[in-house]
């Protein structure tokens, strides 16, 4: 089994000490390739960094979440540019809309979000993008350039089935995590999962954070880290009513695909 982490926040402090038993582990549980998130102004070129001391094993993401969209301007633009012309960075992003935490002004957000969307039409690369209880701004700005851009992928999904047939209807891909292991807030994505296609599904851990709760063992530190995408993977298809090797081989084609992945090509840990 051979999978495909599409967004792991490894720049995360909590993977200094010991990143490259995390990744050793993460291999030893049939993950073969990963995305680090790119999600700030200091964290994307940290994201660029981890890539290319991993050649092949990990690659990157460069945006700004919305969560810190107050640290956008004219210099960040002008260095997201400069990284998403890196080869080992394969998407703009992290980049959308919170309105569930609102640590930025939401016309803060909007601004940063059409910002990295005008990035992503100029360079072609794919989409990562968030979105948290701000469907109807988020579909506002992104669905009149969709037609223009590259694959997008709606990272991390938590929705509603009317948004997820919206992203659908717009041609994104869906990326799940172990949000669907929680049983206090993830069963309908459990009645929902099906209704994506496999070429559109893909699966994350958005490590450090989301240990699905289900987990056996579960971790005495409630650090997520990469290893349990294999976890995230059975429960994914068995809501589907799919094998285990079925879910696996679609999602690492889909997440391959995406973001131009090849194939055992990674130097080790």
């Amino acid at each position: 089994m051979q999978l495909v982490d599409i967004g792991a926040n490894l720049t995360h402090s909590s993977f200094q000490h010991d990143l490259g038993a995390v990744l050793e582990r993460a291999r030893d549980n049939g993950v073969s390739q990963l995305v680090v998130t790119g999600a700030s102004r200091e964290g994307s070129p940290q994201a660029l960094t981890l890539a290319r001391a991993h050649p092949g094993l990990l690659y990157a993401t460069a945006g700004v979440h919305p969560h810190h969209a107050g640290e956008y301007d004219g210099d960040c633009d002008a260095l997201l540019r400069e990284l998403v012309a890196a080869p080992e960075v394969r998407a703009v992003g992290e980049t959308g809309l919170d309105y569930y935490r609102d640590l930025s002004p939401r016309p803060t957000q909007q601004f940063a979000f059409e910002q990295q969307l005008q990035i992503a039409l100029d360079c072609g690369k794919p989409l990562f993008l968030h979105q948290r209880d701000a469907h109807d701004d988020f579909m506002a700005i992104l669905k009149p350039v969709r037609d223009k851009l590259a694959a997008v992928v709606v990272h991390c999904f938590t929705g509603t089935r009317a948004e997820l047939f919206d992203y659908l209807d717009l041609d994104c891909h869906v990326g799940i995590t172990g949000w669907i292991c929680d049983e206090r807030r993830g069963t309908h994505l459990r009645e929902i999962v099906g209704n994506i296609p496999l070429n559109r599904l893909m699966i994350e851990t958005d490590s450090p954070y989301l240990l699905p709760r289900n987990v056996s063992p579960m971790p005495s530190h409630r650090r997520n880290e990469p290893m349990y995408l294999a976890h995230i993977c059975a429960e994914v298809a068995r809501d589907r009513g799919e094998t285990l090797e079925a879910t696996a081989q679609g999602t690492t084609a889909t997440a391959r695909a995406f973001f131009s992945l090849r194939a055992g090509l990674h130097t080790g840990c």
